[in-house]
């Protein structure tokens, strides 16, 4: 970030200095700090840290004033879609109904009856105790928040479940409290004086939230990228532990989210210190300079692309699914968009296949019969059967509107090219194998049933869902093409080959590219306007809507050689 080499102390002796010094010029006789916290960041910790160091007069934690636990699970029960142990429905709480009035009250009126000194509230919903003299807040990534679920290391909002499994707390944070946190944080942004990352516990950084701010209003002025994440599955490959150099003691890696900024992370450079904040926080402080105003227009403040990587490499099949359709996401489960993807092969085994579509003439009724017959332990659901397997090399692109029967086979690298609904898939079959956890993984079967679009039959398929390339134009070293999605879809996705420099525009929308061919690329501003950013093979990365021209061209070990992104933006 430009100018912020002293916007940003790391270490907890150096962020009470910096408060310290902030309290101080105050000169006042009384302030209230107060640490306003993300569900997942570690309360205690950080109360105990600060008690520590700064010596308030009086300290006093949100967490004394929240309803019982017994309470808050009868207030978000009804989002948790009973005993489904993957899908509830979006609610609609807000963070005061999480806690007891009378107890609030009894907070404030601690806070008011201390005449002088400093007073420290820190918490979820500390706000509501006193809107603070100085603010911090203490945020954290949603993926360190998932990690922190898996190590036993942290509850849900206003309850005491660290030892449930992971799965349902996530099913839980992301169906309640990252919702009722997200209403919360928005209008707090603008308020913040202080930023707190405790995304790694060892390394507390503290940022002046102005600086932050000003970071963010930097990031839509440029192209940049999300920090990705990696994961196992079941069926995991080992393409993107060569490709990507990754921890080579890892059994597999299935997974990488390279571009879903409501799990991802966002780093800003403050001098020689990275700076990590969730990659909503983007979204929600600039949304029309990052989307657009026809995609805000639509969408709000919501990132509506999603980039991701599926690795079957040297693994196994994803499961036999399908997506639900839009009314059916609205209806059951708060969605107000749907699971629309596309997989686009960044490489691909000899015999490398994707299931799509359904046979012709397939007899609907006993799909279902063999499907629950499976289900309950009886033969192997006969996939091809029912579902074309179409051949699948480099470069192919399978276009998967909601509705469609779909799985990847495996020794396939898949680069998801899809609207950002992520945890809407209806598992129908999954190959009789076990999760990471020796269990079997949940199967979705009536869901999937009542999504199934029946028509979508194998010459459907063929005509328009499987590599519907066409040409649109070229230039100099270069040339474009359309590659999806389908009509149903509200994503547009280009492919560009090149080896001299190709204009691009984002035309006042959101771009979001990966670099699917050549080990180089270089994306520059035409006049200047951003430092050049340079992107690797299949890093996927983001150019905001504000950034209007931009190009991109082969550059260090590619330069000479042709290379390829793809480039997906909303229809508008």
């Amino acid at each position: 970030m430009p100018t912020g080499d002293q916007a940003c102390v790391q270490g907890w002796s150096a962020i009470a200095e910096r408060l310290r010094e902030t309290v101080a010029k105050r000169a006042a006789r009384k302030t209230v700090l107060v640490v306003e916290c993300y569900p997942g960041v570690d309360e205690h910790a950080v109360l105990g840290e600060l008690q520590a160091r700064l010596q308030p007069a009086l300290v006093l934690s949100a967490a004394d004033a929240l309803l019982s636990p017994q309470a808050v699970d009868t207030l978000v029960s009804p989002f948790l879609g009973g005993n489904d142990p993957v899908f509830g429905f979006l609610c609609g709480l807000t963070m005061p109904q999480f806690f007891d009035p009378e107890k609030l009250e009894a907070l404030r009126r601690q806070v008011a009856a201390q005449p002088t000194g400093l007073v420290l509230v820190v918490g979820c919903g500390a706000r509501q105790v006193h809107e603070g003299d100085v603010l911090v807040y203490g945020d954290l990534a949603r993926w360190e928040a998932q990690l922190r679920f898996r190590r036993n290391e942290a509850d849900n909002l206003g309850a005491h479940n660290r030892s449930l499994s992971a799965g349902l707390q996530y099913k839980r944070a992301f169906f309640v409290d990252w919702r009722v946190a997200d209403r919360w944080k928005r209008p707090l942004i603008a308020k913040w004086d202080f930023v707190l990352d405790t995304n790694n516990p060892q390394e507390p950084k503290l940022a002046e939230g102005e600086a932050v701010r000003r970071g963010l209003r930097h990031a839509v002025s440029r192209p940049f990228r999300v920090v990705p994440f990696f994961d196992p599955a079941p069926w995991g490959g080992q393409w993107m532990r060569e490709v990507c150099n990754l921890d080579r003691s890892a059994k597999n890696y299935g997974w990488c989210f390279d571009c879903v900024p409501e799990e991802n992370s966002l780093l800003l450079g403050f001098g020689n210190r990275a700076f990590e904040l969730p990659s909503l926080d983007l979204v929600f402080e600039q949304p029309r300079a990052l989307l657009g105003e026809k995609v805000h227009a639509r969408f709000g403040d919501e990132f509506p692309i999603r980039f991701d990587f599926l690795d079957t490499m040297g693994g196994g099949n994803l499961s036999f699914q399908v997506h639900p359709l839009t009314e059916y996401i609205q209806h059951h489960f708060g969605m107000h968009y749907t699971q629309d993807e596309s997989y686009y092969l960044l490489d691909a085994g000899a015999g490398a296949g994707v299931y799509l579509g359904l046979q012709n003439e397939v007899d609907s009724a006993a799909m279902v019969r063999d499907l629950h017959v499976a289900q309950s332990g009886g033969a192997s659901f006969p996939a091809e059967k029912y579902a074309p397997r179409w051949p699948a090399k480099k470069h192919d692109h399978f276009l998967i509107p909601a509705g469609t029967v779909h799985c990847s086979g495996a020794d396939s690298m898949v680069l998801e090219i899809s609207a950002t609904p992520y945890i809407f898939t209806f598992k129908m079959w999954d190959w009789g194998r076990l999760g990471l956890d020796g269990k079997p993984r949940p199967i979705h079967l009536d869901h999937g049933i009542a999504n199934i679009q029946w028509e979508r039959t194998k010459d459907w398929t063929r005509r328009n869902l499987i590599n519907r390339f066409e040409p649109l134009g070229s230039g100099d070293g270069w040339r474009e093409e359309r590659t999806g999605l389908h009509a149903c879809e509200f994503i547009e996705t280009r492919r560009h080959w090149f080896t001299k420099p190709v204009p691009h525009h984002t035309q006042g929308g959101v771009n979001v590219l990966n670099l699917v061919e050549g080990r180089e690329s270089i994306v520059e501003s035409p006049d200047r306007a951003f430092e050049p950013f340079v992107v690797h093979y299949a890093e996927t990365f983001i150019v905001p809507a504000a950034v209007g021209p931009y190009r991109i061209q082969p550059s260090g070990p590619a330069e000479g050689h042709e290379c390829a992104t793809m480039k997906a933006f909303v229809r508008t």
